[in-house]
This record gives C-alpha cells, sequence and structure tokens, in this order.
C-alpha cells in the first residue's frame, strides 16, 4: 500500500494501520533524530523524541494534506520541529551529524599512523558542520545524510530550493574554509568535490 492509502485507511478509522507507516519511517526518522541531538550529546534522547514524533503525527493526521507536501517530508518536518524544541529546553544551541556516519574502512596494509591521521580528518570534519548555524546544519544532513532532493529539504525546512541551495552552498563553503589546510591535501580536496556535486 502506498503512503497515500494508508493514510486514507487510518483517516477512515482504521488505526491499527499506523503501525504499517510507522514501520515504513521508524529507521530513517530515529536516524534523523540521533543525527541532530548527537553533538548536544543528547542522542539517549533519540528514541524518545522519534516516539513523541510519531505520536504527534498521528495525532495531526486528520489535518494532513498530499496537496501541501508528501506524508515522508511532513513527518521530517515534525521530527525537526520536534527535536528543535527539545534542544531549546536543554538551552543547547548545537545539532550536529551523528559519530556513525559512514567512514571507509583504512586498507589492511595502513599503519596506525594512516588510521591516527583519518580519524583526525573525520572528527574536523564534523566539528566544522557542528559549528553551523542551524538550518546550514540541517540542510546538509538532510542532503548528505538522508539523502533528500532540494525539494523535499525546501519543505522541512521552510524555505524555496533556491534558498536550500544557498544554505548548502554557505555550509559547505564554510566547512572548507574551516579545513583549508586539510583541503589543500589532494585526498581531501578529491572528497569535498565529491561533496559539492551531489
Amino acid at each position: 500500500m502506498t503512503d497515500s492509502q494508508l493514510i486514507r485507511e487510518i483517516k477512515d478509522g482504521n488505526v491499527e494501520m499506523y503501525s504499517v507507516l510507522m514501520n515504513r519511517y521508524q529507521k530513517k526518522i530515529l536516524a534523523f533524530v540521533y543525527h541532530m541531538l548527537k553533538s548536544a550529546k543528547l542522542e539517549m534522547m533519540a528514541e524518545d523524541l522519534c516516539s513523541e514524533s510519531f505520536y504527534k503525527a498521528f495525532r495531526s493526521l486528520h489535518s494532513f494534506r498530499e496537496v501541501d507536501a508528501s506524508f515522508s517530508t511532513w513527518l521530517y518536518t515534525i521530527a525537526r520541529n520536534t527535536v528543535l524544541s527539545e534542544l531549546r529546553k536543554q538551552k543547547s544551541a548545537h545539532v550536529s551529524l551523528d559519530d556513525t556516519t559512514y567512514i571507509p574502512a583504512a586498507p589492511a596494509e595502513a599503519g596506525p599512523e594512516q588510521s591516527l591521521l583519518r580519524n583526525e580528518k573525520t572528527l574536523m570534519v564534523r566539528e566544522a558542520i557542528n559549528s553551523l548555524p542551524e538550518k546550514q546544519r540541517s540542510a546538509l544532513i538532510l542532503r548528505e545524510y538522508e539523502g533528500l532532493d532540494y525539494q523535499e529539504i525546501a519543505n522541512i525546512l521552510d524555505q524555496t530550493v533556491s534558498s536550500v541551495k544557498s544554505l548548502l552552498f554557505r555550509a559547505r563553503a564554510s566547512v572548507k574554509t574551516q579545513l583549508e589546510s586539510y583541503f589543500n591535501e589532494p585526498a581531501m580536496m578529491k572528497e569535498y568535490e565529491e561533496m559539492k556535486l551531489r
């Protein structure tokens, strides 16, 4: 069943179908919430805030209109707002990427020195992203880690597509500036250029 069909069923009183929607999106929403909570060291709250997001979505499902956004975009928006509300409560200003972000394993022949350098670079990239303004961080997370397109990100952040492109441009430029010495290395420059093309 499509999201639309499930939502029609739920609105018609077949509320147990909501568990199908939850199963469909739970891992993605949990990962997104976890990413946003990581730098505030509140990742232990990810499951609770994920559940709260689904509960809020269920309570408001009667007002959901597909002409305004897809269900997944609407759900990401609810999750983002839930996390931001919690971060404000916790008086924490930082939202960041998850430490579990995929990092290619070092080749077997690479020694501990290469592994240490790779870990250091990864940490510096994360710290640079953590320092970005909230909307730039959110746009970067949604684009690079959630794989959403510009229109979906625009809907979630309540921005135009051109604003999202601008946010992403500024976010990537800021990260590059902060890591200028590392980007002078050919391997890191190649990684950055690949990120820019997405």
